[in-house]
């Protein structure tokens, strides 16, 4: 059995930071009292999107990264592949750290155009993945 050592990689370092982001949604619901929505509180919506983001992009973009590599796509091809995704989504996640990137608040527009990299790089990194990966089927039949 070959096993997508690339894309477990990559999973590996999105698990990590997954978690990491849900431990810090979760402490600032334990400092603010708000165990389920987020009220009015900016700085606890900006975690809980910052976290609920990367779950909604990770679990999907891995999969579809494993089925690229056990279709021997070429591993230096995967592994660009699965450091864009990553690159992009700490610009995201460094984008969300402050009310500026995440709530357009007054502060440095760096945020702002961290979180806009990084949107756009998870967005294009999963197309062109999925397209290459239907190339490479089609190639096979």
């Amino acid at each position: 059995m070959t096993v997508p050592v690339v894309s477990a990689t990559v999973a590996a370092v999105l698990i990590i930071l997954q978690q990491s982001l849900m431990i810090a949604a979760g402490m600032h619901r334990t400092k603010v009292g708000i165990s389920a929505g987020v009220g009015n509180d900016a700085n606890l919506e900006r975690k809980v999107r910052r976290h609920g983001n990367l779950a909604e992009n990770a679990a999907l973009f891995v999969a579809t990264l494993a089925l690229a590599e056990l279709c021997d796509i070429p591993k230096p091809v995967v592994a660009g592949f699965g450091s864009i995704f990553i690159l992009s989504r700490m610009l995201h996640v460094f984008g969300f750290s402050s009310l500026a990137g995440s709530h357009l608040a007054e502060g440095s527009k760096a945020f702002l155009v961290m979180r806009a990299i990084g949107a756009g790089g998870t967005f294009l990194t999963g197309i062109v993945l999925g397209v290459f990966l239907v190339f490479s089927l089609a190639r096979a039949l």
